[in-house]
């Protein structure tokens, strides 16, 4: 078999348990919602191991890119099983559970026809959790099972979802008036499904899950790997975050006191009880959204970057119904029917501050996750595999965060407002390898933290040489400005999706590596916005393998 050869075969194997796969292989998807009994969890990893072996034995070196690619994207999914990981994730927005949910939101419902399907997806919500909920107690029988935090987060989550978002029941509530009762009824079976998941998740696991966060150093090591797609020293990297907050820290002190007299606290505060920075209501940040996003696109298409033509240009922006969420991208389908969308929330109490979300616009859409996603979709010669179904947060979240700072570069930041709320978010990223390090390694504190103002968030440490999920809050609160149950929530998904934090920044790390080492490599003869497109159209891969194509890719230029 050559490697696309070995690429189809896999696709093909994928088809039977994945839609996404089914669409790329051109055969009817089984079911609209992700398939998540223990027979298909088996199906997807036996399908991984087939293609690996196959791999191993292909009989030319017909394309040495897809096969770097391919063999470590296989390899850390099937050290994610054998490890104990996939069958057991309950992270807040990793879990198949929040996948159920958000399914519905990319649903078209224009037509009958379409809420015929919405209806019948309804329908499925009650299999799709009971399959789950067989294979987390079959992967707890294994002795995989995550700590008991992240169990009742995950049953207060899916209770939110029905008692404080009345998510299926706003959902239903649109549907055409000749379906309004089958609708409203699908509705109330799945909200009922949902409940029940909440409780029988909680009574299942609950007796065997440790009180315990931390991972440890075992568990850490494997997912690090499968999140970057590459190794890294763990203790280097864990100081590497300390020296980068302290870095963007001092950055932002500057910046704030050309903002404010009094420094970062008292600038922050001036800039969000400014009602220019200010929108309510949900209908304005979708304006808002909408015509930002369109003036970013102007700004880097042709000049910066080469974005995919229209109507892939840009994202579209949409409000989300439940408000038990955050922002997020939404990739388009394989076949190109349905727009990538950034999805927002909104606590009406709260509203938005523009000067803050800015960067996450720009992390969300253009340049950032749509830019990157949808080149790839619509490159020509990538393998279906690559364009549609290889994810690596090192590579997705490295290139959106790296994007938020060259943002700046390029003029998109030039308000020193929007530039502080960039430098927060970097922070943010920087605080996140800290506390997910910290909290899963049991690595101290340093002992001199405590003295460091701003954005270095010493205030909240108290002394503390030690992690602690309280002292975790504290100090991200302290860090991004976020609220108690927002910095939770965050905590939450650290400690649920050990090493996935390190994705942002490290990712970002090696995307300006590469482009230092192809700048020097060329010179004088340097285009940044031919080798930036030409770096995206390699499509998503490990960091591993992107460290080795992207320097080819430089000596090119």
């Amino acid at each position: 078999m050559t490697t696309r050869e070995v690429a189809d075969t896999y696709v093909a194997a994928l088809a039977r348990t994945d839609a996404d796969a089914a669409a790329i292989a051109g055969v009817a998807p089984t079911a609209v919602l992700p398939m998540l009994s223990p027979g298909a969890f088996d199906d997807r990893v036996g399908a991984a191991r087939v293609a690996r072996e196959a791999l191993s034995h292909r009989r030319s070196r017909d394309d040495e890119a897809l096969t770097l690619v391919l063999g470590e994207r296989l390899d850390a999914e099937i050290d994610l099983v054998d490890c104990g990981f996939t069958e057991r994730l309950l992270a807040p927005l990793a879990t198949p559970v929040d996948t159920v949910r958000t399914t519905f939101d990319q649903l078209p419902r224009d037509t009958e026809a379409q809420w015929e399907q919405v209806i019948e997806t309804l329908g499925a919500v009650a299999g799709a959790h009971d399959d789950y909920l067989a294979t987390l107690v079959r992967s707890a029988g294994r002795g995989h099972v995550v700590g008991a935090r992240q169990v009742r987060q995950i049953a207060r989550r899916c209770r939110g979802w029905v008692n404080d978002d009345d998510f299926y029941g706003l959902l239903t509530g649109a549907a055409p008036t000749a379906l309004q009762d089958r609708a409203a009824a699908a509705g109330h079976t799945a909200s009922a499904a949902t409940l029940r998941f909440a409780d029988e998740v909680e009574r299942l696991l609950l007796p065997v899950a440790p009180e315990a966060d931390a991972v440890g150093h075992e568990l850490y090591t494997h997912t690090a790997r499968a999140f970057l797609g590459c190794d890294v020293d763990l203790v280097e990297t864990y100081d590497w975050g300390w020296s980068e907050l302290d870095r963007i820290a001092t950055e932002a002190d500057a910046l704030a006191r050309q903002l404010h007299p009094d420094g970062f606290d008292a600038a922050v505060a001036a800039l969000d009880a400014d009602p220019r920075w200010l929108l309510g209501s949900s209908e304005e940040v979708e304006s808002w959204l909408t015509a930002r996003m369109l003036s970013i696109a102007d700004h880097v298409d042709g000049r910066h970057l080469d974005l995919p033509p229209e109507p892939l240009r840009r994202p579209e922006c949409r409000m989300a119904s439940a408000a038990s969420g955050v922002m997020y991208y939404a990739e388009p389908d394989p076949a190109l029917t349905r727009p990538g969308r950034v999805w927002w929330t909104v606590d009406p109490a709260v509203g938005a501050r523009t000067w803050r979300e800015a960067t996450t616009l720009h992390h969300e859409g253009v340049p950032g996750h749509h830019t990157q996603i949808v080149t790839a979709m619509t490159t020509p010669g990538l393998h279906p595999w690559q364009r549609h179904l290889c994810q690596v947060h090192g590579h997705a979240e490295g290139w959106a965060h790296w994007a938020e700072a060259w943002c700046a570069e390029i003029g998109l930041l030039d308000d020193p407002a929007e530039r502080l709320g960039m430098l927060i978010g970097q922070a943010w990223r920087a605080a996140r390898i800290v506390i997910d390090m910290g909290l899963h390694l049991g690595l101290p504190i340093p002992a001199d933290r405590s003295r460091r103002g701003g954005l270095a968030g010493g205030s909240a440490l108290s002394g503390a040489t030690e992690w602690s999920y309280d002292v975790a809050v504290d100090f991200l609160r302290t860090v991004t400005g976020l609220g108690p149950s927002m910095a939770r929530f965050e905590v939450d998904r650290y400690l649920g999706w050990p090493a996935q934090a390190l994705a942002f920044r490290v990712g970002a790390r090696e995307f300006e590596s590469i482009r230092t080492h192809a700048r020097s490599v060329a010179g004088t003869r340097w285009d940044e916005r031919a080798f930036l497109t030409d770096l995206l159209r390699l499509g998503p891969m490990g960091l591993g393998p992107l460290r080795t194509l992207g320097h080819r890719l430089g000596q090119q230029e």
